[in-house]
């Protein structure tokens, strides 16, 4: 069985007393894009290092493509808000040492060819032999997202990867990520505080109080999308209110592109 399934989780950090988590059930079918939403520090981030194999549940079942998770995996790739990068390593190389460490089999020269063809993916054609110093926030931030596709993972997990970026490279990014599931359809589980963000790229939108899922809505505007008809249809802007009014009972408010 594909897609994620979170069956009852809870995790307190250690030190704290406060659960982070206290029960959160969530399941991400197959091929599914959701946007996971909600006020800062209610967990969002925790949940996606959980599903990434960084921390270890207190209690509750953690499974992607129906196996659980029990570490870090090359059958999930991760995309944070920064796009941590080896800075000694050019794009190039930076995303055919993740396809070798994903493939102990894989030659350096497979794995380089490999490499190449992600990079060229995601537009990067003419920055294979540059550093990350030399590259923009945004060509930063492709080079995570090639990096994340060229394992061949079935799961992509993406915690605000686009929140550190000026609207130009921001919607670009969005668009080219639209473009690449919808090629592959992989399995998308998308942390995000911009509304318009969740709506745009979304299936669905699970909606996060501290510590658990408290709403699920389903985005059914049809695909491909339009942002510019999209996002100021009667539909979305009704969407758009609802979703808002979860934010402001907890006292803050969402992202809204301008």
């Amino acid at each position: 069985m594909g897609g994620i399934e979170i069956k009852d989780v809870r995790f307190t950090y250690p030190g704290q007393t406060a659960p982070t988590l206290c029960g959160v059930d969530l399941t991400v079918q197959e091929g599914e894009f959701l946007s996971l939403i909600g006020p800062s520090g209610c967990g969002k981030s925790t949940l996606l290092r959980l599903l990434a194999g960084l921390e270890r549940p207190d209690s509750g079942a953690l499974l992607c493509s129906g196996a659980p998770v029990t570490g870090p995996g090359s059958d999930r790739g991760v995309v944070f808000q920064s796009p941590a990068l080896f800075p000694w390593m050019t794009a190039l190389d930076n995303v055919a040492f993740a396809i070798r460490k994903a493939s102990r089999t894989t030659s350096k020269r497979d794995a380089r060819a490999a490499a190449e063809q992600s990079l060229v993916r995601v537009g990067l054609q003419d920055q294979l032999t540059a550093l990350p110093g030399q590259l923009s926030g945004g060509q930063q931030q492709r080079v995570a997202i090639a990096r994340a596709l060229a394992t061949g993972c079935k799961t992509l997990l993406l915690d605000e990867p686009f929140s550190a970026l000026d609207p130009k490279n921001r919607f670009a990014l969005q668009e080219l990520l639209l473009s690449l599931w919808e090629e592959k359809h992989k399995t998308v589980l998308f942390v995000t505080h911009d509304m318009d963000e969740a709506i745009l790229l979304g299936d669905r939108i699970a909606f996060m109080e501290p510590g658990k899922i408290i709403k699920r809505h389903k985005v059914d505007f049809p695909r491909p999308r339009q942002r510019e008809t999209l996002l100021i249809s009667p539909q979305c802007c009704s969407l758009r209110t609802e979703l808002l009014s979860l934010f402001y009972k907890w006292g803050e408010a969402a992202e809204v592109n301008p």
